[in-house]
């Protein structure tokens, strides 16, 4: 006897365009039994983590019996420390992925808009068609935000604006100006979520021109702010995230929020990486010197990219674009196709360990040469 699934499921669901990952090194080593692969895919710290975390890890190894604490106490409020903010103010999740999504589940639903960017973040299409609101996507400006377009696209329906800054996967950035002339424009019934997953390189790259958006959070309650452990803290195996807001969002948000999310060792993990900020500072130096050496030699072979203030760039190899990325898997450079988000001829390049970026840049020699 069949079953037609397809038929129960709900309608929303056939519409939902599932987010792709990265390929996995143990996947292209099972496809071409290769031995030497750079995985430049998934804007992963080519670093790890910080050796605090290993510690953490190791002294809590008898707790593995044990449910982890469901408040996740310690991590708020080390988190809480960090920003400035009350432990009440934030939000705990399994990587941003999670609180970005429980936005969506808490405050928006069918009849509802939600706005974001063209080449802005596949989960902010994905939060939106999940909980069955309207996508209300504004066209991109030089594959960057436009800031005064998003906030003209604002109706009596919209119920959250999702920003990115920098923006995944094309790595531009709005500064502080910007920023607060968007802001002002908004209505404060409008819940407005800004995703800073790549905040440390973008500080590190633009300093004070670099919005405080955590500043804004007293003035303006429906601003939420998100950030990663995933990235410059090197803890993507561990899925962290969280999100700062006013602590009346962060209870309703929590109501909805899976128990126990976060798992004993993800919690003690990024508490030690929190406390070793000289580790986070010897990743950004690292990105720097990385991302001068690709885009050096992106300029020498001639192939535009887009200028990134993440930890990634993103380059336009042309209508060849998807053989050229299987010819770099045949080298064992894993890079991103961003066919997903409309630019069928870039393809996304993660700053790695500067072995990882010598094998990418011989890989594009050979290619070129062939």
């Amino acid at each position: 006897m069949s079953l037609d699934f397809s038929k129960l499921a709900q309608n929303y669901v056939h519409s939902v365009n599932p987010y792709v990952p990265g390929k996995p090194v143990s996947e292209l080593k099972r496809e071409l039994g290769l031995t030497r692969i750079s995985k430049l895919a998934s804007n992963e710290n080519p670093l790890g983590a910080s050796p605090k975390v290993a510690a953490a890890i190791q002294l809590h190894l008898s707790e593995v019996g044990r449910y982890p604490d469901g408040a996740s106490y310690d991590l708020r409020n080390a988190m809480a420390e960090f920003c400035h903010v009350s432990a009440e103010n934030v939000l705990l999740g399994n990587g941003s992925n999670e609180v970005l999504e429980l936005v969506a589940r808490t405050f928006a639903g069918a009849g509802d808009e939600i706005i974001f960017s063209q080449y802005a973040f596949a989960v902010y299409a994905i939060s939106t068609q999940l909980v069955g609101a309207t996508p209300v996507q504004v066209p991109a400006v030089n594959f960057a935000h436009d800031l005064d377009a998003m906030a003209a696209a604002v109706t009596d329906k919209t119920k959250i604006i999702y920003i990115a800054n920098p923006n995944n996967p094309t790595g531009t950035v709005f500064n502080q100006k910007a920023w607060s002339a968007f802001l002002a424009k908004i209505p404060s019934n409008v819940i407005v979520v800004v995703d800073e997953a790549y905040i440390e390189y973008a500080q590190a790259l633009m300093g004070e021109s670099y919005p405080n958006v955590l500043l804004d959070l007293e003035s303006h309650p429906n601003l939420m702010v998100t950030r990663t452990f995933s990235k410059a803290y090197g803890l993507a195996a561990l899925r962290v995230g969280a999100l700062v807001g006013h602590k009346d969002a962060v209870a309703l948000m929590n109501r909805v929020r899976e128990p126990f999310n976060i798992n004993a060792f993800a919690q003690v993990s990024a508490v030690a990486a929190l406390s070793d900020q000289a580790f986070i500072q010897r990743v950004v130096e690292l990105n720097h010197e990385g991302m001068k050496k690709i885009t050096n030699t992106l300029d020498e072979s001639n192939i535009e990219y887009i200028a990134s203030a993440g930890n990634f760039v993103t380059a336009k190899f042309g209508e060849n674009a998807e053989a050229i990325n299987q010819q770099f898997l045949q080298e064992g450079v894993i890079l991103r196709p961003q066919t997903g988000y409309g630019m069928k001829e870039w393809l996304r390049i993660s700053i790695g360990s500067p072995a990882e970026n010598r094998h990418f840049v011989e890989a594009l020699y050979k290619i070129q040469n062939s």
